[in-house]
């Protein structure tokens, strides 16, 4: 497993290498929390979200298929923070997560929420898992037009689906992503529907 030190020694190289250049938190968070990757536009986006946790000394997960654990890559895949799921059983997912964030103080999960279909919108798990554990959201970003990267503001969740939605577009109005064709809108497909429904909870 390649320690902190080392991670971070491997960001600054990308970053003194890169056309892309990074930015850093404004305010720094501390503790658990998920971390949105958007917008994802393509297999560039994961260096990208690697080199901006490396440099920052973050201990990221995320979520893969079962099938990217198979063989000879698990060990690696697990090595980069990688939580093999179900993608068939998203309820069960959320419960998984949320009872692995309660098991440490550290857990800073990334999570890519476009759909795989373009013009899909954005699946709603990352909110039911931060709700449902009550970590802070992230937004991380990446912005073809500027070629710029990193970490942004970080919100508290409210509850209240569409107004946190707001806050959330508003911040990636102006991010075009690696490929600006394949971006989506940050829109989750019933985010009234979703407020009743946590709100029931």
């Amino acid at each position: 497993m390649i320690g902190v030190t080392i991670r971070a020694g491997i960001a600054k190289v990308f970053w003194a290498l890169s056309r892309w250049h990074l930015v850093r938190e404004q305010h720094p968070v501390a503790g658990p929390r998920i971390l949105i990757g958007a917008p994802h536009t393509s297999n560039f986006d994961f260096l990208l979200m690697l080199a901006i946790a490396w440099d920052a000394r973050l201990r990221i997960h995320w979520l893969g298929k079962r099938e990217l654990f198979r063989g000879i890559a698990g060990p690696a895949m697990r090595g980069l923070g990688g939580i093999p799921v179900d993608r068939s059983n998203a309820a069960g997912t959320v419960d998984a997560v949320v009872k692995r964030a309660g098991e440490t103080d550290q857990f800073i999960l990334v999570v890519t929420p476009e759909g795989t279909r373009k013009g899909a919108g954005w699946r709603s798990g990352f909110y039911r898992i931060a709700w449902a554990a009550g970590l802070p959201v992230t937004l991380g970003f990446a912005d073809g037009a500027t070629k710029s990267a990193g970490l942004g503001e970080t919100i508290h969740l409210t509850g209240d689906v569409v107004a946190d939605m707001d806050r959330v577009r508003a911040f990636y109005r102006d991010k075009t992503g690696v490929r600006p064709e394949n971006r989506t809108d940050p829109r989750l497909a019933d985010e009234q529907g979703l407020t009743k429904l946590l709100r029931t909870q």
